[in-house]
This record gives structure tokens, sequence and C-alpha cells, in this order.
């Protein structure tokens, strides 16, 4: 293990995604619904509530769920608990929900996983304006078979899956993405407002202590992306190593053929249009005014997935990295509101000391099961990990390969170390990895492309765009003279283009074999 590299894919469960990878039986152990009588109550002023629940069922298509659930913490309070606090919040946008924020009146109560269906239903109403019908709102218990999802599913079964891995928190991406580098948030718990993480966001995080160490590490972007969300994230921390330490994906491929990978790769899909983040699709509303057909959200991560898997499985050289001493991790950020069964654990907050944070959360709960998979040639195939792992492992396992000091937390601080997976005394030949199919990349249409250019920021890009001019801001002294929730596509992408020219320059750098 001289290279771990991981892929964060965004807003997906373990049992969204994998689910139904093993019938029962076809392996020792392995915690997913296949064979499971696993439903959620049909609250009663929903329609067809006679019907008295929803059951776990396989995905018709790839683009379930669709609307995007709620994947903020008073979403996520619902989807665990069932509960809804106070009333008034049923409906609510999440800027409007007022305290406890959906959470349970008895700080003890543990997770029920019963509460998809309902907030699925309060989300959609919230978001369309109308209470959905029993198939738009029963796809929140739709879960993807291995035919949708066939790249992830060939490595899950070629080598090592874990079915207790949990994320962070029990929030969405800003939050848990901060916590996988820095074990905390700085206490705060949402994206919004879009701003707050690269002014006020000061943790050390783990490419501080490779950096200090000597310690060889990069973050790789889809160049479309045009700025890392991981930089702006922790900009208090990293944003000397913008110009240095932060390349756009097609170096990864170089790197990789070339055996030139550094100790730590972190790699971040597009997480603006064209998508490569999984994420379920967004517009909802807009896309069914205008009859916008559905994109296919998992298709894009599908295809570079395989390109990431097969550049670290035909990674050859004799000297630097290669497939015998590259451990390739793919994980995802949160389960984004997708359905899981299994209640997440109680945590340690990072800080004993530290007073409750946003939304008065304390930080002492896990976020919700996310798919990850371990690659690498001293793994197995079929193996399935059922130790509790959760994101902050990373952490804690990159701290002992290269003796990288204390925790940066309590909370990585009892996270379990990766490195005892590796079990074979005998690497696999390359010849023993399975090859996964890439599809051709879909050609758009000059429609299509006119379309999107019509479409709004989506939340996340609103987001990031907010991200970036805070840090512009910060820089330069002065706010940049755009409005984050009204300016136009158009002009919020020559914007984050200049910034990426100035800010990464070496992720701007133009290199043959894009993929």
């Amino acid at each position: 293990m001289d290279h771990v590299v991981v892929v964060m894919f965004e807003n997906r469960s373990f049992d969204n995604l994998l689910g139904y990878l093993y019938r029962p039986g076809e392996v020792p152990s392995f915690e997913g619904v296949a064979g499971r009588n696993l439903t959620n109550p049909i609250p009663e002023y929903a329609p067809d509530a006679d019907r008295g629940v929803v059951p776990v069922h396989p995905a018709e298509d790839m683009n379930m769920p669709d609307p995007d659930p709620g994947e903020e913490h008073p979403h996520i309070n619902t989807q665990l608990y069932g509960t809804v606090e106070p009333a008034d919040n049923r409906f609510s946008h999440v800027g409007d929900m007022k305290s406890p924020h959906n959470a349970p009146m008895d700080p003890t109560h543990e997770p029920t996983m019963e509460g998809f269906v309902a907030d699925y239903i309060n989300t959609f109403r919230a978001e369309m304006g109308r209470l959905p019908r029993y198939p738009e709102y029963a796809q929140i218990m739709a879960c993807h078979t291995p035919e949708h999802v066939p790249v992830l599913s060939s490595i899950a079964k070629g080598f090592a899956c874990f079915d207790h891995w949990f994320c962070e928190v029990p929030s969405q991406t800003y939050t848990n993405r901060s916590f996988f580098h820095a074990a905390t948030a700085s206490g705060m718990l949402l994206n919004s407002p879009p701003g707050n993480f690269p002014k006020l966001n000061d943790a050390e995080t783990i490419f501080n202590r490779l950096e200090a160490a000597g310690v060889s590490w990069r973050v790789y972007f889809h160049p479309m992306q045009c700025v890392s969300a991981t930089g702006l994230i922790h900009a208090r921390q990293l944003a000397p190593y913008f110009p240095t330490h932060f390349s756009s994906i097609d170096r990864f491929y170089l790197d990789a053929m070339r055996g030139t990978l550094p100790a730590y790769a972190f790699i971040e899909p597009c997480m603006v249009p064209p998508h490569s983040d999984m994420h379920p699709p967004g517009y909802a509303r807009l896309r069914r005014n205008f009859l916008i057909p559905s994109p296919s959200p998992l298709s894009g991560g599908e295809r570079l997935l395989a390109h990431i898997y097969e550049a670290i499985r035909t990674s050859s050289t004799a000297d630097g990295s290669n497939f015998k001493n590259t451990l390739l991790l793919i994980t995802f950020d949160e389960h984004g509101g997708t359905y899981d069964h299994v209640p997440p654990p109680r945590v340690a907050p990072p800080d004993a000391s530290a007073a409750a944070g946003e939304m008065g959360f304390k930080f002492d709960r896990s976020g919700v099961r996310v798919p990850t998979l371990a690659i690498s040639a001293w793994i197995d195939p079929r193996t399935v990990v059922s130790r509790e792992f959760r994101s902050t492992s990373v952490i804690r396992t990159l701290r002992g390969r290269w003796s990288l000091g204390a925790p940066l937390t309590r909370r990585d601080a009892t996270a379990a170390d990766i490195a005892p997976i590796l079990t074979r005394e005998t690497p696999r030949a390359q010849e023993d990895w399975p090859k996964v199919q890439v599809e051709s990349r879909r050609v758009r249409t000059l429609l299509g492309s006119l379309l999107a250019r019509g479409l709004p920021l989506s939340l996340l890009g609103t987001h990031l765009l907010g991200s970036a001019l805070a840090f512009d801001a910060l820089q330069a002294g002065r706010e940049p003279a755009i409005d984050v929730n009204r300016v136009a596509r158009r002009k919020a992408l020559r914007y984050v283009r200049r910034l990426k020219a100035a800010a990464f320059p070496e992720a701007a750098k133009r290199r043959r074999g894009v993929r």
C-alpha cells in the first residue's frame, strides 16, 4: 500500500446501489436487501395510504429516484426516526424549518429507518406543489440491481465490499466531505449559506499532515467543474497548494500510466453538468413543466469509474505506482436521502469540549451507510467486510501508513484502519482482475445542449459558485459583483473559468487523452 487513491461519488446509500449485489446464501454474510421483508409505512395524508406500506423493490430504471430526495439534516432526521418536529415543518423548505429540525424529542431514541417514504412525500410536496401518487413516492424504496450499475457491481464482486461503512454526518455534501479529510466540519452542518466553508472552516486536514511529513498528495477534479470542491471546503488550509497540488483528472490518467501517482490521490467526479458523480437528477419541476427527459445520472459515474479502475489495473511500471502497490477506494460522501435499512451508530463528537454546532447538533450520531469498495492486488474476490468502518477510516489509515502523528480529532481516533483487509500473501495478477465494459460516450444533441444552457444552476452548482465567490473575496479583499441566487448559467461559467485559470493553473492545462 504505497499509494492510496480515493474516488468519491455523490448521494447514494448502500442499499440504493448495492443492496441487490448478492443473493441470500451467495456469500457467508451480506447486509443487503435481497430476501428481506423491508418496508416503510405510508403516512395517512398520502394518496393510496390504504396500502399501508411501501416494500423495497428493484428500481425500474437508472433515473430513480426522481425528484432528488431531501439530503439536509432535518430531512435525514425524518428519514431515520419518522419524526416531524414541529408539525409545521412537514411541507416546508429546509430554510423555513424550525427547531428541533425534525429530531426526536427524546435524544436517546434509536433510528427506526422507517421515515424515508414520509420524508420523500413531504419533499416532493414542497418542490412540486402537490402530493405525489403512489408510483411516484414508492420509488424512494427502489434499489438498483447489478444490471443498472454493472461496473460498480463487477468491481464489488471482484474485490472487497464494505457493508457497514458509514458516512460521518447525517447531513449533506460539504460537512461530510470536510469530515473525510479533517475529521470535523468546524461545527457546520449544511452547505448553505454559500461561502460559509471557505470563510469559516479552519480545521487541520490530513493533506497538511502529509505535506508536513514530505509525503506526496494531489487532488484531481473534472475539467468541466472548473474548481475543486475539496479545495474550496478547506480553502483556509489548502489555498497555498491550489497552484501545485490540484490538477485536472486527465493528469491522473497520465500519472497512473507513467507510475507517478502520489502517495495519496483524491478524485472528484464532475458535480455539475455533464454529471459523472451519480447524484440523483435535479430540476424536477422545471424538467417536467417543459417535458425535458430525465438524465441518466448513473451512466456518467459508471463510465468515469471504469476509466479510473482500468487506469489502476493496467498500470505496470517497474518503479513507482503500479497495480501491485496501489489501493483504490471507491466511496460516496453521503446517502443523499436514498433508502437504507441499517441504523447508523452513535459516534464520538470530534471535540469533547465543543458546544453543539449548527441546528444544535452535537455531532454524536453517524451518517447513513454508503457504498464503499476496496480494490487491491492483495484482496481476494467476493470479499465482504462487515466490521464497522467510517469515512474517517481513510484518515486513520493514512496516519498509520505514513506515521503522520496523533489523531486529528476523536472521530478518526476511533475509526478502523483499512490496512488489515489486505490479507493475501501474494498479489493477484492483472489477468485475475475483472475487466469492465466501458460504454461509449453519449453524444449530446443540439436540442439537449440548448436546453441545458437554459437551466438554472443546480443546488450543488449554486453552493460551488458561492464557495468560489467567498474564496475570491477573501483573496481580493472585495466581494465579486455576482448574485449567486440570480446569476445566469453562462455568466457563472465565465466567472469560474477565469477563477480556475487564476487559482488552479495546473488544472487549467490541456492534455491529450481526457476521458
